[in-house]
Protein backbone atom coordinates (compact mmCIF):
# COMPACT_ATOMS: atom_id res chain seq x y z
CA UNK A 1 0.00 0.00 0.00
CA UNK A 2 2.80 2.73 0.94
CA UNK A 3 4.80 2.03 -2.62
CA UNK A 4 1.31 2.37 -4.20
CA UNK A 5 0.81 5.10 -1.99
CA UNK A 6 4.22 7.14 -2.91
CA UNK A 7 4.14 6.41 -6.60
CA UNK A 8 0.86 8.04 -7.09
CA UNK A 9 1.61 10.88 -4.71
CA UNK A 10 4.84 12.19 -6.48
CA UNK A 11 3.14 11.55 -9.97
CA UNK A 12 -0.11 13.37 -9.12
CA UNK A 13 1.38 16.01 -7.40
CA UNK A 14 3.19 16.70 -10.73
CA UNK A 15 0.41 15.97 -12.84
CA UNK A 16 -2.16 18.54 -10.59
CA UNK A 17 0.39 21.08 -10.07
CA UNK A 18 1.04 22.03 -13.90
CA UNK A 19 -3.02 21.61 -14.35
CA UNK A 20 -3.42 24.21 -11.48
CA UNK A 21 -0.34 26.27 -12.76
CA UNK A 22 -1.98 26.75 -16.13
CA UNK A 23 -5.54 27.23 -14.41
CA UNK A 24 -4.16 30.05 -12.24
CA UNK A 25 -1.99 31.71 -15.13
CA UNK A 26 -5.30 31.80 -16.72
CA UNK A 27 -6.24 33.48 -14.43
CA UNK A 28 -3.94 36.12 -14.28
CA UNK A 29 -4.71 37.08 -18.03
CA UNK A 30 -8.12 36.98 -17.18
CA UNK A 31 -8.56 34.29 -19.61
CA UNK A 32 -10.72 32.15 -17.33
CA UNK A 33 -13.46 31.19 -20.23
CA UNK A 34 -10.36 28.90 -21.70
CA UNK A 35 -10.49 26.71 -18.09
CA UNK A 36 -12.96 24.31 -20.05
CA UNK A 37 -10.21 23.27 -22.84
CA UNK A 38 -7.27 22.64 -19.79
CA UNK A 39 -10.63 20.00 -17.96
CA UNK A 40 -11.42 18.80 -21.54
CA UNK A 41 -7.19 17.92 -22.05
CA UNK A 42 -7.32 16.60 -18.37
CA UNK A 43 -10.30 14.64 -19.18
CA UNK A 44 -8.80 13.08 -22.14
CA UNK A 45 -5.56 12.78 -20.54
CA UNK A 46 -7.06 10.03 -17.82
CA UNK A 47 -9.22 8.19 -20.15
CA UNK A 48 -6.09 7.28 -22.89
CA UNK A 49 -4.30 6.58 -19.27
CA UNK A 50 -6.83 3.78 -18.67
CA UNK A 51 -6.83 2.48 -22.43
CA UNK A 52 -3.27 2.08 -22.52
CA UNK A 53 -3.55 0.05 -18.77
CA UNK A 54 -5.96 -2.03 -20.19
CA UNK A 55 -3.90 -2.51 -23.45
CA UNK A 56 -0.91 -2.75 -21.65
CA UNK A 57 -2.44 -5.80 -19.46
CA UNK A 58 -3.88 -7.92 -22.33
CA UNK A 59 -0.43 -7.92 -24.24
CA UNK A 60 1.55 -9.40 -20.86
CA UNK A 61 -1.22 -11.52 -20.57
CA UNK A 62 -0.59 -12.77 -23.99
CA UNK A 63 2.99 -14.12 -22.86
CA UNK A 64 2.14 -17.64 -21.99
CA UNK A 65 5.15 -19.25 -22.37
CA UNK A 66 7.09 -18.46 -18.92
CA UNK A 67 10.69 -17.95 -20.51
CA UNK A 68 9.43 -15.04 -22.86
CA UNK A 69 6.88 -13.93 -19.94
CA UNK A 70 10.25 -13.78 -17.79
CA UNK A 71 12.15 -11.70 -20.28
CA UNK A 72 9.09 -9.22 -20.31
CA UNK A 73 8.90 -8.78 -16.68
CA UNK A 74 12.19 -8.08 -16.62
CA UNK A 75 12.62 -5.69 -19.42
CA UNK A 76 9.32 -3.55 -17.66
CA UNK A 77 11.52 -4.04 -14.22
CA UNK A 78 14.28 -2.59 -15.45
CA UNK A 79 12.59 -0.08 -17.56
CA UNK A 80 10.66 1.30 -14.30
CA UNK A 81 14.18 0.76 -12.41
CA UNK A 82 15.35 3.76 -15.01
CA UNK A 83 12.44 5.82 -15.21
CA UNK A 84 12.00 6.25 -11.43
CA UNK A 85 15.86 6.87 -11.18
CA UNK A 86 15.28 9.52 -13.72
CA UNK A 87 12.24 10.84 -11.43
CA UNK A 88 13.77 10.87 -8.33
CA UNK A 89 17.11 12.34 -9.38
CA UNK A 90 16.86 14.44 -12.18
CA UNK A 91 13.39 15.45 -12.62
CA UNK A 92 13.22 17.81 -9.68
CA UNK A 93 16.08 19.90 -10.88
CA UNK A 94 13.77 20.54 -13.99
CA UNK A 95 10.89 21.56 -11.70
CA UNK A 96 11.59 25.76 -11.98
CA UNK A 97 11.68 25.22 -15.88
CA UNK A 98 9.09 23.34 -16.12
CA UNK A 99 6.69 25.54 -14.18
CA UNK A 100 8.14 28.70 -16.46
CA UNK A 101 7.97 26.75 -19.99
CA UNK A 102 4.02 25.42 -18.66
CA UNK A 103 3.53 29.57 -18.02
CA UNK A 104 5.17 30.68 -21.58
CA UNK A 105 3.21 28.29 -23.27
CA UNK A 106 -0.56 29.02 -22.26
CA UNK A 107 0.18 32.90 -22.38
CA UNK A 108 1.48 32.64 -26.29
CA UNK A 109 -1.78 29.58 -27.22
CA UNK A 110 -4.45 32.31 -25.26
CA UNK A 111 -2.95 35.83 -27.16
CA UNK A 112 -3.10 33.11 -30.42
CA UNK A 113 -5.93 31.68 -29.96
CA UNK A 114 -4.62 28.01 -30.13
CA UNK A 115 -7.71 26.47 -28.40
CA UNK A 116 -5.90 22.84 -29.46
CA UNK A 117 -2.67 23.92 -27.91
CA UNK A 118 -4.50 24.64 -24.24
CA UNK A 119 -6.42 20.95 -24.68
CA UNK A 120 -3.03 19.07 -25.52
CA UNK A 121 -1.48 20.60 -23.18
CA UNK A 122 -3.08 19.90 -20.40
CA UNK A 123 -3.72 16.40 -21.83
CA UNK A 124 0.39 15.86 -22.60
CA UNK A 125 0.59 16.54 -18.39
CA UNK A 126 -1.73 14.08 -17.38
CA UNK A 127 -0.85 11.39 -20.02
CA UNK A 128 3.07 11.29 -19.30
CA UNK A 129 1.90 11.17 -15.13
CA UNK A 130 -0.83 8.37 -16.10
CA UNK A 131 1.99 6.03 -18.36
CA UNK A 132 4.26 5.95 -15.31
CA UNK A 133 2.33 5.38 -12.76
CA UNK A 134 0.97 2.07 -14.85
CA UNK A 135 4.37 1.46 -15.71
CA UNK A 136 5.52 1.47 -12.04
CA UNK A 137 2.50 -0.11 -11.13
CA UNK A 138 3.16 -2.84 -13.52
CA UNK A 139 6.31 -3.54 -12.31
CA UNK A 140 5.73 -3.55 -8.49
CA UNK A 141 3.49 -6.26 -9.25
CA UNK A 142 5.22 -8.82 -11.27
CA UNK A 143 8.52 -8.39 -8.92
CA UNK A 144 9.13 -10.67 -6.26
CA UNK A 145 8.93 -8.07 -4.07
CA UNK A 146 5.42 -6.64 -5.13
CA UNK A 147 3.22 -9.07 -2.45
CA UNK A 148 0.61 -6.83 -2.27
CA UNK A 149 -2.62 -7.11 -2.55
CA UNK A 150 -5.09 -5.52 -5.48
CA UNK A 151 -6.95 -3.55 -3.00
CA UNK A 152 -4.30 -2.51 -0.66
CA UNK A 153 -2.54 -1.42 -4.11
CA UNK A 154 -6.05 0.82 -5.28
CA UNK A 155 -6.66 2.27 -1.41
CA UNK A 156 -2.72 3.46 -1.80
CA UNK A 157 -3.07 4.80 -4.86
CA UNK A 158 -6.11 6.27 -4.47
CA UNK A 159 -4.91 7.97 -1.04
CA UNK A 160 -1.97 9.18 -2.75
CA UNK A 161 -3.73 10.89 -5.77
CA UNK A 162 -6.03 12.90 -2.82
CA UNK A 163 -3.10 14.34 -0.77
CA UNK A 164 -1.69 15.67 -4.12
CA UNK A 165 -4.13 17.30 -5.00
CA UNK A 166 -4.44 18.73 -1.43
CA UNK A 167 -0.98 19.57 -1.38
CA UNK A 168 -1.66 21.45 -4.92
CA UNK A 169 -4.67 23.28 -3.72
CA UNK A 170 -2.78 24.71 -0.84
CA UNK A 171 -0.37 25.96 -2.64
CA UNK A 172 -2.55 27.64 -5.15
CA UNK A 173 -5.03 28.66 -2.95
CA UNK A 174 -3.84 29.68 0.39
CA UNK A 175 -0.61 31.63 1.51
CA UNK A 176 0.88 28.74 2.88
CA UNK A 177 4.48 27.56 2.07
CA UNK A 178 4.05 23.84 1.42
CA UNK A 179 8.25 22.95 1.86
CA UNK A 180 8.35 20.66 -1.51
CA UNK A 181 11.69 21.08 -1.41
CA UNK A 182 12.47 18.58 1.50
CA UNK A 183 9.54 16.31 0.50
CA UNK A 184 10.38 15.88 -2.66
CA UNK A 185 14.03 15.23 -1.42
CA UNK A 186 12.94 12.33 1.25
CA UNK A 187 10.50 10.82 -0.88
CA UNK A 188 12.69 10.59 -3.99
CA UNK A 189 15.42 8.42 -1.52
CA UNK A 190 12.26 6.34 -1.05
CA UNK A 191 11.84 6.00 -4.62
CA UNK A 192 15.44 5.39 -5.01
CA UNK A 193 14.86 2.08 -2.15
CA UNK A 194 11.83 0.71 -4.15
CA UNK A 195 13.76 1.54 -7.66
CA UNK A 196 16.88 -0.57 -6.21
CA UNK A 197 13.96 -3.71 -5.04
CA UNK A 198 12.62 -3.68 -8.55
CA UNK A 199 16.36 -4.09 -10.12
CA UNK A 200 16.93 -6.49 -7.99
CA UNK A 201 13.63 -8.78 -8.98
CA UNK A 202 15.01 -8.00 -12.71
CA UNK A 203 18.18 -10.20 -12.26
CA UNK A 204 15.93 -12.70 -10.23
CA UNK A 205 13.74 -13.54 -13.73
CA UNK A 206 17.14 -13.31 -15.76
CA UNK A 207 18.73 -15.87 -13.90
CA UNK A 208 15.22 -17.61 -14.10
CA UNK A 209 15.48 -17.39 -17.80
CA UNK A 210 18.79 -18.00 -17.65
CA UNK A 211 20.42 -14.87 -18.87
CA UNK A 212 22.08 -14.42 -15.97
CA UNK A 213 24.43 -16.76 -13.91
CA UNK A 214 22.83 -18.07 -10.09
CA UNK A 215 26.71 -17.98 -8.75
CA UNK A 216 25.89 -18.18 -5.39
CA UNK A 217 21.97 -18.70 -4.92
CA UNK A 218 21.66 -18.22 -0.87
CA UNK A 219 24.45 -15.77 0.34
CA UNK A 220 22.95 -15.95 4.11
CA UNK A 221 19.95 -16.64 5.85
CA UNK A 222 18.47 -14.26 8.79
CA UNK A 223 15.07 -15.25 8.36
CA UNK A 224 15.23 -16.35 11.70
CA UNK A 225 15.22 -12.78 12.66
CA UNK A 226 13.60 -10.94 10.00
CA UNK A 227 11.52 -13.09 7.76
CA UNK A 228 10.45 -11.79 4.03
CA UNK A 229 7.08 -13.80 4.63
CA UNK A 230 6.33 -12.89 7.81
CA UNK A 231 4.24 -9.40 8.60
CA UNK A 232 6.94 -7.07 8.97
CA UNK A 233 9.20 -8.56 6.45
CA UNK A 234 6.63 -8.71 3.77
CA UNK A 235 6.04 -5.13 4.26
CA UNK A 236 9.56 -4.48 4.03
CA UNK A 237 10.01 -6.50 0.97
CA UNK A 238 7.12 -4.90 -0.72
CA UNK A 239 8.22 -1.74 -0.21
CA UNK A 240 12.23 -1.97 -0.29
CA UNK A 241 12.87 -5.30 -1.58
CA UNK A 242 14.12 -6.43 1.59
CA UNK A 243 14.92 -10.37 1.05
CA UNK A 244 16.00 -13.12 4.37
CA UNK A 245 17.96 -15.31 1.91
CA UNK A 246 19.36 -13.00 -0.69
CA UNK A 247 21.98 -14.60 -3.59
CA UNK A 248 25.23 -13.29 -4.16
CA UNK A 249 24.44 -11.36 -7.53
CA UNK A 250 21.07 -9.83 -6.78
CA UNK A 251 22.78 -8.66 -3.12
CA UNK A 252 25.55 -7.01 -5.67
CA UNK A 253 23.08 -5.42 -8.21
CA UNK A 254 21.42 -3.90 -5.07
CA UNK A 255 24.01 -2.74 -2.95
CA UNK A 256 25.79 -0.96 -5.64
CA UNK A 257 22.74 0.70 -6.93
CA UNK A 258 21.83 1.86 -3.67
CA UNK A 259 25.43 3.34 -3.36
CA UNK A 260 25.83 4.76 -6.71
CA UNK A 261 22.52 6.40 -6.94
CA UNK A 262 22.24 7.64 -3.18
CA UNK A 263 25.76 9.34 -3.75
CA UNK A 264 24.02 11.21 -6.95
CA UNK A 265 20.64 11.72 -4.57
CA UNK A 266 22.94 13.61 -1.93
CA UNK A 267 24.73 15.36 -4.26
CA UNK A 268 22.38 16.73 -6.45
CA UNK A 269 20.47 18.26 -3.30
CA UNK A 270 23.52 19.82 -1.98
CA UNK A 271 24.42 21.62 -5.25
CA UNK A 272 20.53 23.03 -5.48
Amino acid sequence: MLASFLITLREGLEAFLLVGIALSYLAKLNARQYNKFIYVGVFIGLILSLAIAVVFQVVVDQFSNELYRNYLMAGILMFATVVLTYMAIWMQNQAKNQVSQMQQDVSQMVSSGNLFGLVFLSLLAVLREGFETILFFSALMYSNYGEFSTQDALIGAIAGLAVSLFIVWLMLRTTRNVPLRAFFRWTSLLIIIIAAGLLSSAVNMLQAAHVLPIVHAQLFDISHILDDRGVFGTFLRALFGYNSSPGLLQLVVWASYMATFIFFWNRGYKQA
